[in-house]
């Protein structure tokens, strides 16, 4: 049941009948030998994380390690509450203020899950969530988006990165987005072509995005990017669902973000040497860590 590619991906999901999150589970199934109970279990664990660290700091907020975070995710939450003109809507509200959450959580030494790197823990779990509370998904439901989001980042590690070092933000950002985009479209009943479709729109829209954290900590910009990264995701699933064809396959935008990554400079790509984190003000605000 492995696959090397989206469109190994693709035939199998053709071929048995399955949807992307099936197909996925089969294969870790197989792969890890463990059984099909085991292997949900380790899933409903990760979402039950991605639960608590999305809605930790909205109840309790706190200062993050490096100073630089703290509160946001519970401004947001409330300015969506309490009446104000919120220009987004229920799932973009919530997915934001989920997504930066995450980042308080992770940048406070809170648990979270990785999805793919620490640095983009926010958008998986923020759509995700989002998604569940609008729609009233089943947990069950919830767990086979994940091994949905997975087939994507799975298939970005093989054939790409997904470390900022290497290819940029576009890598981190860029891959969650496309996880929860894929994930989302699985959910709200579309085709695998449509999902991968959905994620390949996602990494040709954040195509180039650097990664920059100021005073090298996971926190500032990567807060701010993982609400534009949500932002994104959606868009992109939006398209799909609607049928908006995409000209370049999944497999062809892997390739492009990593040979667009290996040409980023250095300098922006996580030495924080440059970007945002050379900025006078960022500079400043790292002086009073």
């Amino acid at each position: 049941m492995d696959f090397k590619n989206a469109k190994e991906l693709l035939a199998l999901c053709e071929e048995r009948k399955l949807c992307i999150s099936d197909v996925m589970r089969r294969r870790e199934i197989e792969e890890g030998e463990i059984t099909g109970e085991i292997c949900d279990a380790r899933m409903k664990k990760a979402y039950e994380i991605m639960r608590e660290s999305a809605r930790g700091p909205i109840k309790k907020p706190g200062r993050s390690m490096g100073g630089l975070l703290g509160g946001e995710a519970k401004m947001l939450s409330d300015w969506q509450q309490g009446g104000g003109r919120s220009l987004c809507g229920p799932v973009l509200g919530k997915a934001i203020a989920y997504a930066m959450a995450v980042l308080e959580t992770n940048a406070s030494m809170g648990l979270i899950v990785a999805a793919p790197t620490a640095g983009s823990s926010g958008i998986v779990p923020g759509v995700l969530l989002a998604l569940e509370e609008q729609f009233h998904f089943t947990e069950a439901e919830m767990i086979q988006a994940l091994y949905n989001a997975g087939a994507v980042g799975y298939l970005a590690m093989r054939n790409a990165t997904v470390a900022g070092a290497v290819g940029g933000c576009q890598a981190e950002v860029g891959v969650a987005s496309a996880m929860a985009a894929s994930a989302a479209v699985e959910l709200l009943g579309s085709s695998p072509k449509a999902c991968l479709d959905a994620a390949s729109t996602v990494l040709m829209n954040l195509l180039g995005l650097v990664c920059d954290p100021v005073g090298g900590l996971v926190e500032y910009p990567c807060q701010n990017r993982n609400a534009a990264g949500v932002a994104v995701a959606l868009t992109s699933a939006e398209m799909a669902l609607a049928g908006v064809p995409q000209l370049i396959p999944l497999d062809e935008m892997i390739a492009v973000m990593y040979n667009v990554g290996r040409r980023i400079p250095a300098e922006l790509r996580e030495t924080a040497l440059g970007g945002c984190a050379a900025a006078p003000s960022a500079c400043e605000a790292c002086g009073k860590c």
